[in-house]
């Protein structure tokens, strides 16, 4: 080989010189994964994929169900536990306060046990809970079990999201989250209509007794088809406990002021303002701490996203309306029209028929209209409703609550399947678990 042809001249205008050997290339970065789409290519669930997810919701149905099942119950369960109109409201108290604590804590435990460990596991300890509810003869015992079986059924619902988004691609992805949009809402609608029949018809111990089998099936079922990551048990090093009890505290105190201060005159009852300062205090430390500790308990970054941070944003518009109208229209026809149980749940139901009537023409809408523009027309639609209900009369019965409750469930339909596609559909992967912790509580 000639030198000429090693070192290789171009002609400038002084003469000949040595050409510029051009530096090597940096190497390149390796690329940055995208985020899941559900736009992207089908993989084709299998047959046990469908089973999973199938006995997932069912779980997701008990836990979402039982927040609401002893709703037009209230009375049957305050005379067999001999306790007070005061004193009863704190069966559902403890449930939602164990709830929301559990909520944000799943997506730390997901990585750190996986998720089919978690899910099997509250699935597990949500039914010995309903078993122990059925037994418990004074109040404080059904205090402590309600707890317990909130705090169980808080780690059920975010685990089935990264399930189905790890699992499924458009256009599987738009009939799954139609299928969990209706039994989200059902079992809200649903729950005074059946604990009312089985109060009735057998007795309130009933409310609890029905979970038992179905909860020990679908642990079971999930355990054998649902394996979609690993535990990190590594994760205990850094594990922030600091940060989990002033989370515990924050939500906790916020829930008790929010449930009780209704009844209690707010801010005029000492109990609520200690609770509020509490709440607040504890909220300051906990956000500065999951802002500067190296692995938080809940990673708030997630809500950089700003499709997740607006599909949060109607979500929970969308979560006040249902579980507030689910809430105070059983206790309104209880207390003020004196309609037993099994009325209470077949005036309420029609919300329910409503969305089931709706369900099939969910998913074609979902595939063939903007996703905002099917959002918007259920926010609309979910406003009116809810205008119309603000503006009964405490004559209002059956018949006045027919075309509200009708409006209600056809835009919670139209509002749920968007939101939560535009919430989740676009995060990491590997962000997913914090993000359905978020985006569920």
């Amino acid at each position: 080989m000639s030198w000429a042809s090693t070192f290789p001249l171009r002609r400038v205008r002084l003469g000949w010189t040595r050409a510029a050997v051009p530096p090597p290339a940096p190497p390149a970065r390796p690329a940055i994964p995208e985020a899941p789409t559900p736009a992207g290519p089908p993989p084709q669930p299998r047959l046990q994929d469908w089973v999973g997810v199938l006995a997932m919701v069912f779980g997701l149905f008990m836990a979402i169900m039982d927040v609401q099942i002893v709703t037009s119950s209230l009375t049957q369960i305050q005379g067999g536990l001999s306790a007070t109109s005061d004193e009863i409201s704190w069966v559902q108290t403890a449930y939602l306060i164990a709830d929301v604590v559990m909520v944000p804590l799943s997506g730390s435990l997901s990585r750190l046990l996986s998720t089919r460990v978690l899910f099997v596991s509250a699935t597990l300890g949500f039914t010995a809970a309903s078993a122990l509810c059925a037994t418990a003869t004074t109040l404080s015992q059904m205090i402590l079990y309600r707890a317990m079986q909130g705090f169980c059924g808080g780690a059920i619902t975010p685990s089935v999201f990264p399930v189905v988004y790890t699992k499924f691609r458009m256009p599987q992805l738009a009939s799954v989250m139609v299928m969990i949009s209706l039994i989200l809402n059902l079992s809200s609608t649903l729950g005074p209509t059946i604990g009312g029949f089985l109060t009735d018809t057998f007795s309130w111990h009933w409310l609890f007794l029905v979970n038992i089998v179905p909860g020990i099936l679908v642990a079971a079922v999930v355990w054998v088809t649902i394996d979609i990551d690993r535990p990190n048990l590594s994760m205990l090093r850094y594990f922030d406990f600091a940060g989990l009890v002033l989370m515990a505290v924050f939500l906790g105190c916020l829930e008790y002021a929010l449930e009780e201060g209704p009844r209690w005159d707010w801010l005029s009852d000492n109990t609520i303002l200690t609770a509020v300062i509490v709440s607040v205090v504890a909220s300051v430390l906990f956000f500065w701490r999951v802002l500067t500790y190296r692995q938080p308990i809940v990673d708030l970054r997630a809500f950089l996203n700003r499709n997740f941070a607006l599909g949060s944003f109607y979500t929970f518009i969308v979560g006040t309306g249902l579980y507030g109208a689910t809430y105070v229209i059983p206790l309104y026809l209880a207390q003020v029209r004196g309609f037993s149980a099994m009325q209470i749940g077949e005036t309420v139901v029609v919300t329910g028929l409503a969305q089931m009537a709706l369900s099939p023409f969910s998913t074609y809408i979902a595939r063939t209209v903007d996703l905002r523009l099917m959002l918007g027309f259920g926010m609309g639609l979910f406003a009116i409703a809810m205008y119309m209900t603000a503006c009964l009369t405490n004559q209002a019965d059956f018949n006045e609550l027919l075309v509200p409750q009708i409006l209600r469930g056809t835009a919670l339909m139209c509002c749920y399947l968007p939101a939560n596609l535009i919430a989740l559909g676009t995060m990491p992967s590997d962000k997913l678990k914090n993000a359905a912790g978020l985006y569920n509580l």
